[in-house]
């Protein structure tokens, strides 16, 4: 397990999306011909799911950020992180990538996401959060241990949450820096698994209305994503940058008489 984690570390951003295009693309959406009310259901309760699970990140980043990256595509960790929502789940990037996977698959609604995508997201974080332990138990001994008899590894428990937040700031900009692709690129796929199972399905003629105002959809997506990467590009969203400007701040209120 810990040797598959370190694998799919390295290649999870080109291959876990690959792995859900194909399986798109690759399969039938189970629509509910008889019962398109039905099927509007299963859409809005897959973004509901994908929703909770950028969320449940949004909260994570903002509060306490943790290097998931890694360094050189390895698992890497200045510190033990256990501040904020990490102090009540110890997996919870992870925990909101399940969810956000989980959201989408019932929008496309395919026997096969069920069966074998889910699945294979979920053994494939498994693994992932497998070789992380195992480097943070190397590093950090037995302060790591005892984090882990104090949290659980997945399933969040939220009691206590207000305590643990109390005296930290939400850090908007390290959000929008660190967020905004992820974020970008499950939305996207989501309007598109919702055009491409209208297509699929009726038809471009029969669905002409719906298709038409999915895709106009895609333009405000486009114009934030692009946004948001205007201001990383420029360092707007740099925390240096705040805090340079708070240093400036704090020496001119001290040269005032």
């Amino acid at each position: 397990m810990v040797h598959l984690g370190n694998i799919l570390f390295k290649f999870r951003d080109v291959l876990f999306p690959a792995i859900v295009i194909l399986f798109v693309f690759l399969t039938e959406p189970m629509i509910f011909r008889s019962d398109e009310r039905l099927d509007l259901w299963m859409d809005i309760l897959g973004i509901a799911i994908a929703l909770a699970g950028q969320a449940l990140r949004a909260a994570t980043i903002g509060y306490a950020y943790i290097i998931r990256g890694g360094r050189n595509r390895k698992v890497y960790a200045e510190r033990l992180v256990h501040e904020g929502i990490f102090a009540h789940c110890r997996n919870p990037l992870y925990l909101g990538n399940i969810m956000i996977v989980i959201g989408l698959t019932v929008i496309v609604n395919s026997i096969w996401f069920y069966a074998i995508a889910i699945p294979f997201f979920i053994i494939g974080y498994y693994s992932i959060i497998r070789a992380e332990e195992e480097f943070l138990r190397k590093k950090f001994g037995q302060e790591y241990e005892d984090y882990c008899r104090r949290v659980n590894e997945l399933i969040p428990d939220f009691r206590g949450l207000g305590k643990s937040l109390e005296g930290m700031t939400f850090n908007w900009k390290r959000l929008v820096s660190k967020e905004y692709g992820t974020t970008f690129t499950w939305m996207l796929s989501a309007v598109v698994f919702m055009i491409w199972e209208k297509y699929h399905v009726f038809g471009y003629e029969a669905k002409r209305t719906e298709i038409n105002n999915l895709a106009l959809l895609l333009i405000p997506l486009v114009i934030l994503y692009a946004v948001a990467r205007f201001l990383k590009k420029t360092g707007r969203l740099s925390e240096k940058v705040e805090q340079r400007s708070l240093n400036k701040e704090e020496e001119s209120k001290m040269k005032m008489p």
